[in-house]
């Protein structure tokens, strides 16, 4: 046992060794000491940060450099557009002199229509359309013959051919023949073609999504709507006011009700005979009224290797012809001719109404 005098008779050199352990001993007492103060300092500022978070200054509105203005009402989609106006004096537009606006509807987009059956068919149309059943037996049978007749020999053209609902562009007097073989009456002197030969004129053409069509003669609007199931652009042009009014107000209808295709219908109140240059050239033309030669507006009009149906010759023997516009080496064309009908050659031809001028009388020569 060590006594007090023992301590302070020990050797000084163990006092001091003593003395410099303790010292040590505070020193790294005091350095864990000031790392775990500044470690949860630093913890502290974070944990802080997350949970005050002063809001940023206000930001004062921009002020407006203009004027706000109403938004443009929606456009009548059966009315005329208007496009850059080709040069009046050119000869004879070529492919790309106009610029086409984008289609309101896409018809490439839709899903193709069955036609390998009626049963496919009119589960398609039911569905879709809501058709009634006597509508899509009528129209299914008039395909069949179409078909039989050769007046239907390409895919595309017999689905817009099922897609037409042709009793809507029909009277009420004769609804009931809407798609029997017969022209029909629909006031004002003229009538709506039949069937088999929208069929065919519209096959010879065969018109692509993106082509641009000129019908000359919206009559009814039974053509143009077919033409509307095939392409996007179809500009149709009627002579007879109040029958383009009752079109105009059909097509309007129709739209409406979710027919989506007629949106690419272009309707004008005109002479068809000097066709419609804003729009020009167009890839197809098909002019469905009679006349006895080539109105030369629609020839110029008609773009390089485009085709135009016209029936050509007098009242009651004409000939539907299928004309191409073909160039030739020296700048000019040729307009080499087919008959759309062949079988009918050595007869007495086919019957439209005559092509009428505004104002009354015909373009028939005298």
């Amino acid at each position: 046992m060590t006594s007090d005098d023992d301590r302070l008779t020990a050797d000084p050199t163990d006092r001091r060794a003593e003395r410099a352990a303790r010292r040590r001993s505070d020193r790294q007492f005091m350095g864990v000491l000031l790392i775990f103060a500044v470690l949860f300092f630093g913890i502290g500022v974070v944990v802080a940060r997350q949970i005050w978070k002063p809001e940023p200054p206000p930001v004062p509105p921009a002020v407006p450099t203009t004027a706000p203005t109403d938004p443009a009402p929606p456009a009548d989609p059966t009315t005329e557009t208007t496009a850059p106006t080709s040069d009046p004096e050119r000869a004879d537009p070529t492919p790309g002199a106009t610029t086409t606006a984008a289609p309101a509807y896409d018809i490439s987009t839709r899903d193709a229509i069955p036609f390998e059956s009626k049963a496919a068919f009119a589960q398609h149309m039911k569905s879709w359309r809501s058709e009634e059943d006597r509508w899509i037996d009528a129209r299914w049978e008039r395909y069949q013959a179409c078909v039989e007749g050769n007046d239907l020999t390409q895919d595309r053209v017999k689905r817009a051919f099922l897609a037409t609902p042709r009793h809507l562009f029909c009277r009420e007097k004769n609804l009931g023949l809407a798609y029997a073989s017969k022209y029909l009456d629909i006031g004002y002197g003229v009538t709506i073609s039949g069937p088999h030969i929208v069929a065919r004129m519209t096959n010879a053409v065969n018109p692509q999504p993106e082509h641009r069509v000129l019908e000359i003669g919206t009559g009814s609007g039974y053509q143009a709507a077919m033409l509307a199931n095939l392409c996007n652009h179809v500009y149709s042009i009627e002579v007879i006011k109040g029958l383009a009014e009752e079109t105009k107000e059909l097509y309007a209808k129709l739209v409406a009700e979710g027919y989506d295709e007629y949106q690419n219908v272009h309707l004008k109140t005109a002479d068809g005979y000097y066709g419609w240059a804003e729009h020009a050239p167009f890839d197809r033309i098909l002019v469905t009224c009679g006349i006895d030669h080539i109105p030369p507006d629609l020839g110029k009009q008609l773009a390089p290797d485009g085709i135009m149906v016209i029936p050509i010759g007098t009242p009651g023997a004409q000939r539907v012809l299928v004309i191409t516009k073909k160039a030739r080496p020296d700048g000019g064309f040729d307009y080499p001719k087919e008959d759309l009908y062949p079988e009918l050659t050595g007869t007495g031809g086919t019957t439209f109404v005559p092509f009428t001028k505004e104002g009354g009388g015909d373009h028939f020569r005298r």
